[in-house]
């Protein structure tokens, strides 16, 4: 087992350069947050500038279906695989109790079943506010004839779905702030210029895809200038300053990302993300859209393009993983 875990000492040698590494971290940390704030502003930019445009619903619908390809390319093909690979490095395998259990699976399941709670606890608290303002709505707005309402009735399902899409951008920007913050720290943690290097570049374009995706989501939820803003924000600021705190966790402890412990905070955290980001993917985007929107389910075409862009969602994103 130790052979398994011993490393060239040339090739150590020469990729092991702290000062060199710190330089470049410092400088990923603004090319990141700047390909971060790119990605994520792009997508609610648009929908605020062609609200107005016939086209606005099926243009949002389309970003959101490309959305979600990128949010499960994410969770599947970067987020569980490393997940995985740090589990099963062999200075973790090679002890109990990890050995002896598929933790990384394990973590992702409960990762899914969490998400599923929040999702039903709060529907079940969105149906029941919707239920106590129809019981407690004056008797005369029902005595104003059909049309009046079945427009009441519209109102309220439009207004159920709008909670059901704030609280799924929401749920998602933790699961995608985890993720964020396992990158970060590790790449700041890392003294090693042959795996940082290559890092920088992948990472600029992967927090401009899955800023793309967690944007298109915030869009199609109808948040106030306010709320949308903040979220943005956090999600820009959190790579950079996993990176930095990475960089302290190296300087006041000595742990690099190849440490034990390290090896292990990182698979447990990207387990988890990877079921949240699994589950929302696949639920509450692909699911709720391909099988309960109107606009899809009358138009054919729609239904293609939003295929369409499902699919290139997920290969941009998969093609990543070949750098990062």
């Amino acid at each position: 087992m130790a052979d398994a875990c011993a490393l060239d000492p040339t090739r150590t040698l020469a990729c092991r350069n702290t000062p060199e590494a710190t330089h470049l971290k410092f400088i990923s940390t603004a090319i990141i947050f700047f390909t971060s704030v790119v990605g994520i502003s792009s997508p609610v930019f648009l929908a605020r500038l062609f609200r107005k445009s016939p086209a606005y619903a099926h243009t949002l619908l389309l970003i959101k279906c490309y959305a979600a390809g990128v949010i499960l390319s994410t969770s599947l093909v970067h987020v569980l695989p490393d997940a995985f690979a740090a589990l099963s490095d062999c200075r973790v395998a090679s002890r109990h109790p990890w050995r002896d259990f598929p933790f990384s699976g394990f973590v992702s399941m409960a990762g899914a079943l969490i998400a599923l709670l929040v999702d039903v606890a709060a529907t079940s608290s969105s149906s029941s506010h919707a239920q106590q303002h129809a019981q407690y709505a004056p008797i005369e707005e029902g005595k104003k004839g059909g049309c009046a309402r079945e427009g009441g009735a519209d109102e309220e399902v439009e207004e159920l779905a709008r909670m059901k899409q704030r609280l799924v951008a929401k749920v998602l920007e933790v699961g995608i702030v985890f993720h964020s913050v396992i990158i970060g720290v590790t790449m700041g943690m890392s003294q090693n210029l042959c795996t940082i290097r290559p890092l920088v570049a992948a990472l600029s374009f992967h927090q401009i895809f899955e800023g793309m995706g967690l944007g298109g989501c915030i869009a199609q939820a109808g948040f106030n200038l306010g709320t949308t803003a903040s979220m943005c924000a956090m999600f820009s600021v959190t790579t950079p300053m996993g990176i930095i705190l990475g960089m302290l966790i190296f300087y006041l402890t000595g742990y690099d990302d190849s440490n034990v412990n390290a090896l292990i905070s990182e698979g447990l955290l990207g387990s988890l993300s990877s079921g949240i980001l699994i589950y929302m993917a696949l639920v509450d985007l692909i699911a709720a859209d391909f099988f309960h929107n109107k606009a899809m389910s009358s138009k054919p075409w729609l239904k293609k393009a939003s295929y369409t862009a499902l699919v290139l969602g997920s290969a941009s994103m998969s093609v990543l993983a070949l750098w990062a």
